[in-house]
């Protein structure tokens, strides 16, 4: 940061929780769903191993109004060269699997997902190493919190889970 410019403050998601497969499955029947709490369990696991080896074998997965879930490759470039005999070798003869870094998976929401999340609200609230640092300054019979204090654990700093 130039020593001119006025520090910015940044939004930081702070996750209630992280919502598990069989509390999904309980928030579904309490929706009114005709399907036992098992029985939506089961689709979901289902869902998950079919969408699992539909990635793997190279095709997206259109989940409609959730959205849709695809992989991209990243890999190391190859250059083009000479051969062990001197021939010139382009740079797609020289890629080889060894080029390959990894498969990301990408997940894209649907167009009522994002209607959802635009409509969401924000309200600011304090980031979770001031909240760990005032508790730590309560238990300690302390009036002020030291935000800044070196043994804070670097896991309760910023937002999210």
């Amino acid at each position: 940061m130039n020593a001119e410019e006025e520090p910015k403050a940044y939004a930081s998601m702070q996750h209630q929780k992280t919502i598990m497969l069989e509390e999904l499955a309980d928030h579904i029947v309490e929706h009114g769903s005709p399907f036992s709490k098992g029985a939506i369990y089961g689709i979901i696991v289902d869902l998950t191993q079919c969408a699992s080896e539909a990635l793997q074998e190279g095709n997206n997965v259109d989940l409609g109004d959730l959205g849709k879930i695809t992989t991209a490759i990243t890999s190391e470039g190859a250059s083009s060269g000479v051969d062990d005999d001197g021939n010139p070798v382009t740079a797609l003869q020289n890629f080889t699997s060894a080029n390959i870094i990894g498969i990301n998976v990408n997940f894209k929401p649907g167009a009522k997902l994002q209607r959802k999340l635009r409509e969401a609200t924000f309200e600011p609230t304090i980031s979770r190493k001031a909240q760990a640092a005032a508790l730590r300054a309560e238990k300690e019979g302390k009036k002020n919190a030291d935000w800044n204090d070196p043994d804070d654990d670097a896991s309760t700093a910023g937002g999210g889970e």
